[in-house]
């Protein structure tokens, strides 16, 4: 159960103003050398500490998987951030120390897809300029179509414009009235095509929603997104089998954070957002709604373990073997 990760310092080496909202930051190993292999739409954790305030944030790696020089991570200011995007905006400046884990990835190209379709929304584009080099090394067929509300948001666009195969890449703006036909795009899909998408919930929703309509197997469609999901469920238990305790989890609370409140038992979590497995926890009775990205729709059906930072009891009560 759950993952491992390692933690590593990195220097800033620069920071870029992207859009408004959005900038660039590159790492590296204070004493040089080369950094971890990662593939591409890799991730890595950055775990920050601002006071008393601790914040890990998971961000796609972005540069090419062939240049082990250095990471580079795009940043984007939540408007509701939970301090980490804040943080990372406000307080880091080039030359500054980080901590963050080795990189991971749960968003790989398939090997065994004959097209890839990359769909992008945002911030979203971020996994996908790092899979943009592994395509362009493989000689793989592949198309973006990349969405975004106005020029001056689309993050990156001048460099992919630029880029020799600009040709594959198609920009939607909002403000232009420029609309990704999501309906046209899936339900041309070539035989063994592969759709990704990685943007805001409502894409990544309107894209697994289309693909199901029009009877693209699940296994096709892949989806990474970042930001935890609201929690806005009703108050329930969760029993702690160890020690016997049992903790109220408040409406729009998460369990994880309950726990903590309570300090009912210790726990790690590194990116508390469904994302790197380290607070999967068994099941001993109850079941769970499942919100997080890590386990299978396979391993969610089966009900036996959950992710208690994003996961939810879909009763009253449950029992965590904690």
């Amino acid at each position: 159960m759950g993952n491992s990760y390692q933690s590593m310092r990195v220097t800033v080496t620069r920071i870029e103003d992207v859009t408004p909202q959005i900038k660039r930051f590159t790492m590296a190993l204070p004493e040089g050398g080369p950094m971890p292999g990662f593939t591409g739409g890799g991730h890595v954790i950055v775990q920050m500490e601002d006071g008393g305030q601790r914040y890990s944030n998971a961000y796609s790696l972005m540069n090419s998987p062939e240049d082990r020089s250095c990471y580079q991570i795009g940043v984007r200011r939540e408007e509701r951030s939970k301090g980490g995007s804040a943080f990372m905006h406000d307080k880091v400046r080039a030359g500054d120390t980080l901590t963050i884990t080795t990189p991971n990835n749960m968003f790989a190209l398939r090997e065994q897809a004959q097209h890839h379709v990359l769909i992008a929304g945002g911030i979203g584009i971020t996994p996908f300029m790092s899979q943009l080099h592994d395509l362009r090394r493989r000689g793989a067929r592949y198309e973006l179509h990349y969405a975004f509300r106005s020029p001056e948001h689309g993050a990156f666009r001048d460099e992919l414009a630029g880029a020799p195969d600009s040709g594959r890449i198609r920009f939607y703006a909002d403000s232009l009235g420029q609309k990704l036909d999501l309906g046209g795009l899936l339900g041309g899909l070539q035989d063994g095509a592969h759709v990704y998408v990685c943007g805001p919930q409502p894409l990544i929703d309107a894209v697994r929603n289309t693909a199901a309509t029009l009877g693209v197997p699940k296994d096709r469609v892949h989806w990474e997104q970042f930001a935890a999901t609201v929690q806005n469920g009703g108050a329930f238990s969760v029993v702690l089998a160890k020690s016997g305790k049992t903790v109220e989890v408040a409406s729009g609370e998460t369990i994880l954070k309950a726990i903590e409140r309570e300090h009912a038992a210790s726990v790690d979590c590194l990116c508390r957002e469904g994302v790197c497995g380290t607070c999967e926890t068994r099941i001993l009775d109850g079941e769970a709604q499942h919100f997080d990205q890590y386990l299978s729709d396979d391993e969610k059906a089966a009900q036996k373990t959950m992710m208690i930072c994003v996961s939810r009891a879909r009763g009253q009560r449950i029992v965590l073997d904690l």
